[in-house]
């Protein structure tokens, strides 16, 4: 049989060899550590498995090149007797390579595997090497944060030895302290017993000087009671002297003021006798004699400013949706009084003017800057031009006018507004029965009760529209009955509306 001289790769030894070499390198990395800094071990790790790789890298080489396809005649075997001629030896190398073809195909698998092994686990060791450094960073900062925790902890120690010390102290001051309470407590008990002693003795002496104090007690509530009610009775009497004074000041003022014009007109006539248009002035003049009484009147009967202003406000939506108060319509108030309703006007930004004939009304308004004007009121009204007024008011002024002025009134304040204009005016309601048969007649002029369903009768026969009542002002709740339809009845006639008003437009 031909043997060559080329040696046949035998891939059971080589893998055997590999797995060696795998063991050797396993032993080495089982061996104790040398106390080196983790980077110099590391890197002599990395050197070794460089150059393991490195090796079988080698012993593949070698074996692909021996598994190849012979195609050439080995020359160790040119000499006798295997010296054959070319064509024999081109014939045996083809004979050769075709009997060991599998052989060949399965050499080279085995390497192509080998290979493929080798690259992944130098890609394996790689990664390893990388996990290493990382790892070994992070066990540097783990130590450095170890020492860092081992100070706290002996500073922790120390203060734990310090707080030791001061426990101790503390333990021993407080030992002093529960003494010193003993010898306290011991002196306080013998307190307690002495001022027991002195309260058994005084027990008696405080219960007959309280009560001594409980009379006095009840002597000093019945002064200060019958305190109570001088302060009330002095209070009702400086309310009534104020209002007696202002009725004294005004009335003189009104009396110096006729007693000067008569002078004057007396000192301009004499020697010669009065004319009959003097005697006439003189006349007018005495409508004026009760201004300052009625002045007093009003404030005694009509209530004060406050509540009347605050009365008053139930009126000032009908003015908004109306759009008046403008300077193109601005509104009049007839008996203008003491000026509430001027002064919430002015108040609210609504232009209006007030219209009186008592003096010391109209003096009153002055002084709080309202602009008012003395004269009659169906005098001034005949004055006025048509259309000209957005509004006119008038509160508790109608109940004093005859009923053929009132006709007259009516029909003037008609003539006098601007179309979409309004007319309010209130006065007493006498369907309530208090009022109408007694509280209307505390005005000595008052003239009669209106009713209500008689002033909306004018004002849609005078030519007003959508006329409505408003009923104003009830009794108090705590007057009222209650229990019964007839205790109703009796609310409704007794206790009902004292007031009302009855408003009316002028068509557009």
């Amino acid at each position: 049989m031909f043997e060559s001289s080329q040696p046949e790769i035998n891939v059971e030894e080589l893998m055997q060899k590999i797995r060696e070499d795998v063991a050797k390198r396993n032993h080495n990395s089982q061996l104790p550590s040398v106390s080196t800094p983790n980077i110099f071990s590391s890197s002599i790790e990395t050197t070794k498995i460089n150059w393991n790789f490195s090796l079988i890298e080698g012993l593949l080489i070698n074996a692909e090149s021996r598994a190849a396809v012979r195609t050439k005649w080995p020359d160790n075997l040119n000499r006798f007797p295997y010296n054959l001629s070319r064509g024999l030896q081109k014939i045996t190398l083809k004979i050769l390579n075709f009997i060991f073809k599998d052989q060949r195909e399965v050499n080279f698998n085995v390497i192509n595997a080998l290979k493929e092994s080798v690259a992944l686990n130098r890609q394996l060791s790689g990664q390893i090497t990388s996990l290493r450094s990382q790892l070994d960073e992070c066990l540097k900062i783990v130590d450095t944060r170890l020492q860092k925790i081992d100070e706290r902890l002996d500073l922790i120690d120390i203060n734990v030895q310090r707080l030791d010390e001061r426990l101790c102290t503390a333990d021993s001051s407080i030992q002093k302290l529960d003494e010193h309470l003993n010898h306290v407590n011991s002196s306080v008990e013998k307190v307690d017993n002495y001022f027991n002693k002195i309260d058994n003795q005084t027990n008696t002496s405080i219960t007959s000087v309280q009560e001594h104090l409980n009379t006095v007690n009840s002597r000093i509530e019945a002064i200060d009671e019958h305190l109570s009610s001088v302060d009330n009775l002095v209070h009702a009497l400086d309310e009534r002297s104020i209002r007696n004074e202002s009725y004294l000041k005004n009335d003189l003022m009104q009396q110096k003021r006729l007693i000067t014009l008569f002078l004057e007109e007396a000192w301009q006539r004499l020697p010669e006798p009065f004319s009959q248009q003097q005697l006439q002035s003189f006349g007018e003049e005495k409508q004026h004699l009760l201004d300052a009484f009625y002045a007093s009147f009003e404030d005694n009967f009509r209530g004060s400013i406050e509540d009347i202003f605050n009365r008053l406000k139930v009126y000032l939506p009908l003015l908004e949706e109306a759009k008046v108060g403008t300077p193109d319509s601005p509104i009049l108030d007839v008996g203008c009084g003491r000026g509430e309703w001027l002064e919430l006007l002015r108040e609210s930004g609504y232009i209006a003017h007030g219209l009186d004939i008592n003096r010391v009304m109209i003096e009153r308004c002055r002084a709080r800057g309202l602009e008012v004007i003395e004269a009659d009121v169906i005098t001034h009204l005949l004055s006025l031009p048509d259309s000209c007024l957005g509004a006119v008011t008038g509160f508790h002024i109608i109940e004093h006018l005859a009923f053929p002025d009132l006709m007259k009134f009516v029909s003037e304040v008609v003539r006098i507004l601007k179309p979409g204009g309004l007319a309010i005016f209130e006065t007493p309601n006498p369907q309530n029965v208090l009022v109408g048969s007694c509280n209307f007649y505390v005005d000595p002029t008052h003239r009669h009760p209106l009713p209500s369903s008689l002033m909306k009768f004018i004002f849609e026969t005078q030519g007003l529209f959508q006329v409505k009542i408003i009923n104003l002002h009830p009794f108090p709740e705590n007057y009222k009955l209650s229990g019964s339809d007839l205790a109703e009845r009796f609310n409704d006639y007794f206790y009902g509306p004292q007031d009302y008003a009855v408003v009316g437009y002028k068509p557009l």
